[in-house]
């Protein structure tokens, strides 16, 4: 009979310790589990020690160099990679254990629920929200994008049932805190890339958003959370472009 490849979660970390004991928890079924901590201040690294985890530390390097540095940092090829706001469903467990047991691919993409003002989002921008988590990584490996990085593969990429549960226990303020510094840092990754935005692209570019996850996408049916949710994002994507006008206008002078 084939054994399953051995599997590795990899989290990242930082003043976590709020959230990520519930995310080892539901990572108790792997053969091993790394965390990459970045300076935490609370407990996190005591309670990841506690689940048996084991603990590195590593300075912030953007989230795409720091997801990849904990990659390589695992004693197996085949990894899951986490956030510690984030926790494996029992449907995703077992879709997991069934895909490992012969893998018809190397990497899988999963659906992710994201939990918003105290409602689990199904529709709009915040469902399924696929994310590619599992890979073996001699075919895939993170973007080194300092936001919104991805997984990069060539390699045919397989589809998994079962949520992804990514519950952050943030504030509305804490929430729009977080999205500013995201806008920045987008802004200046685009203008790095001598990107330019003209007045159309900034005025479209949220509306047709609005209109693509709010109607075509039923994010209304999220009722008041969901229209709060993807309000943010066509308001993200309005600053996101104001600010590499601004950017630009600065690099000309």
């Amino acid at each position: 009979m084939q054994q399953n490849p051995p599997l590795s979660v990899v989290i990242i970390a930082l003043n976590a310790a709020s959230q990520i004991e519930a995310c080892l928890k539901s990572a108790a079924f792997v053969d091993e589990v790394v965390v990459v901590d970045s300076g935490s201040r609370d407990d996190t690294r005591e309670i990841a020690l506690k689940y048996g985890a084991r603990v590195l530390h590593q300075d912030w390097l953007g989230f795409g160099r720091q997801k990849q540095f904990a990659v390589e940092q695992a004693s197996h090829d085949w990894v899951l990679c986490l956030d510690a706001d984030e926790r494996i469903s029992d449907p995703l467990r077992a879709s997991i254990v069934e895909a490992l047991q012969a893998p018809r691919f190397r990497a899988y993409r999963m659906p992710r629920c994201n939990r918003f003002m105290g409602r689990w989002l199904r529709h709009g921008e915040g469902y399924p929200d696929w994310s590619l988590r599992l890979f073996d990584r001699r075919v895939a490996n993170w973007s080194e994008d300092v936001v919104h990085e991805k997984v990069l593969t060539d390699s045919p990429v397989g589809s998994l049932l079962g949520d992804l549960l990514h519950e952050s226990q943030e504030s509305l303020a804490a929430y729009l805190e977080k999205q500013n510094r995201y806008t920045s840092l987008q802004a200046d990754e685009l203008c790095r890339r001598g990107k330019q935005v003209s007045f159309g692209r900034l005025v479209a570019s949220p509306l047709l958003r609005f209109v693509k996850f709010y109607f075509l996408r039923l994010g209304f049916l999220d009722g008041f959370p969901g229209l709060v949710h993807i309000a943010i994002g066509c308001f993200n994507s309005f600053v996101k472009y104001a600010k590499l006008y601004e950017l630009n206008k600065k690099g000309k002078s």
